[in-house]
């Protein structure tokens, strides 16, 4: 009885714990990195001091112009590094995740392989 009561939860409560605290853990991650955010907002000026129009001599708005292209740059440059890092720590948490799922459905198995594996003698080498 002792036994199907945590097998039973084992494939079905425990089975739907993991699996949300998986999902809940992309999720939070998703978030941090908020790569939909960062991709709307790909080529807008990184820290940009003065947002207004310039008024004066043709050098001070080419010098604006060139401040505002550098720092929409470095945007580009720093949210596009966020956005690769972002993604492939979700792409390794969502393989971690099927793989701790896929260990979850084996473990309750393992003492029965091992005990089988014992009375046929095999040994690895």
């Amino acid at each position: 009885m002792f036994l199907v009561g945590i097998l039973s939860w084992w494939y079905g409560n425990g089975w739907l714990s993991r699996l949300q605290m998986i999902q809940d853990r992309l999720t939070a991650s998703a978030d941090f990195f908020s790569i939909r955010s960062l991709l709307l907002s790909l080529f807008a000026p990184y820290k940009q001091i003065s947002a207004g129009s310039i008024d004066g001599p043709i050098n001070v708005k080419f010098q604006a112009f060139l401040d505002r292209l550098i720092s929409r740059v470095i945007g580009a440059v720093v949210r596009s590094l966020v956005i690769i890092a972002g993604s492939v720590i979700l792409i390794a948490e969502f393989i971690f995740g099927a793989v701790l799922l896929a260990l979850w459905f084996v473990v309750p198995f393992l003492p029965a392989m091992g005990l089988i594996i014992a009375l046929i003698g095999w040994v690895p080498r």
